[in-house]
C-alpha cells in the first residue's frame, strides 16, 4: 500500500497552479496523493484576485479555518508537500496535533514569524532571491537547515526542473521504506 501524502497549493489556489501537475504527475508513482486547493481550505472567496487581498484574508482568518478542517478530516499520518502560505497551514497543523511524518515546505516565508517547531521531519526550500524568507538566525533557533536555489525567487517551485529535483528528493527518501 501507497503512503499517503497531500498537497497543499500556495494562496492562488489550485485553478491558477498549473504547475502543480509537476508534482502530482510525479509523485503519483509512489504515494497516495491527494491536492488541496488553499483558498478552499480557508474558506476565501474565489473572486478575490488581489494578492494582498488574499494574503490579508488568509492572516485573518483562513490559515485557522484551513488548520481546523485538516485536524477535523486527516486523521491518518501522513506527508504533506506545500507552497508559501500552504506551507505554513501544514506548519500550524502539525503543532496542533495533526499527523505528520514528512513536512516538505516550499516558499513558506511565513515560517519566519514561528517560535517552535512541528515534532516530525521538515525539509525547507526557497530561493536564493526570496526577500521573505526566514533569515539564518532564524534556521539556528528553530534547528533546522534548508536548501536554495540559486537565482530563485519566491515562486520557485513553478519552475518544472526544481519540481523536479523536489520530487526526486520525495520519492528517494520513501522508495527504500516503502518499495
Amino acid at each position: 500500500m501507497k503512503p499517503e501524502l497531500i498537497i497543499i497549493t500556495d494562496l492562488w489556489g489550485i485553478e491558477k497552479s498549473h504547475w502543480i501537475n509537476y508534482y502530482l504527475d510525479n509523485l503519483k508513482e509512489v504515494f497516495n496523493v491527494k491536492s488541496y486547493d488553499s483558498r478552499e481550505l480557508g474558506e476565501l472567496n474565489e473572486y478575490l484576485c488581489n494578492e494582498n487581498e488574499i494574503h490579508s484574508k488568509f492572516i485573518e482568518h483562513g490559515i485557522d479555518i484551513a488548520v481546523k478542517y485538516l485536524l477535523k478530516t486527516r486523521l491518518n499520518t501522513l506527508t504533506i508537500l506545500a507552497f508559501s502560505i500552504g506551507g505554513t497551514i501544514a506548519w500550524k497543523a502539525a503543532l496542533k496535533g495533526m499527523k505528520i511524518d514528512n513536512l516538505y515546505l516550499i516558499s513558506s516565508t511565513r515560517l519566519r514569524f514561528e517560535l517552535e517547531r512541528p515534532n516530525c521531519r521538515i525539509n525547507l526550500f526557497y530561493g536564493e532571491n526570496d526577500t521573505n524568507r526566514p533569515i539564518p538566525e532564524w534556521f539556528e533557533k528553530i534547528g533546522l537547515t534548508y536548501e536554495l536555489f540559486k537565482n530563485a525567487g519566491h515562486q520557485v517551485y513553478m519552475s518544472e526542473n526544481i519540481a523536479l529535483g523536489i520530487c526526486e528528493k520525495i520519492k528517494t527518501h520513501y522508495t527504500g521504506v516503502y518499495a
